[in-house]
């Protein structure tokens, strides 16, 4: 069993920047591929970024692509996510969530975080 607690959300401005984290307990991280997610009221959860075990394989949404940055810290047993210039189209609450195999399929992540809220003001 793992459960995980993201936090580091926020209001910011268009262009601002923002870094979530994401601290699991019970059995480490490093045991899973780990991913973020995002849901906007009104819209589906949606992949935002995902890394390997090893942190040595990261894939993004095109959407965040070259602004987002996921990363990991295994020593430490955490996971991150750095999100520059944001835009008022990735308010969402933010999710992290384990899987065993790296995959932007939400369904095939086992476990999940309760979400932190990101609002992004124009």
């Amino acid at each position: 069993q793992v459960e995980l607690v993201e936090s580091g959300g926020g209001l910011v401005q268009a262009g601002d920047s923002l870094r979530l984290s994401c601290v699991p307990s019970g059995r480490t991280s490093r045991s899973y591929a780990m991913g973020w997610f995002r849901q906007a009221p009104g819209k589906e959860r949606e992949f935002v970024a995902g890394i390997s075990r090893s942190g040595g394989t990261t894939n993004y949404a095109d959407s965040v692509k070259g602004r987002f940055t996921i990363s990991r810290d295994n020593a430490k047993n955490t996971l991150s996510l750095q999100m520059n210039s944001l835009k008022p189209e990735d308010t969402a609450v933010y999710y992290c969530a384990a899987s065993l195999i790296l995959t932007i399929r939400p369904e095939n992540y086992n476990y999940w975080g309760q979400g932190t809220h990101v609002t992004v003001s124009a």
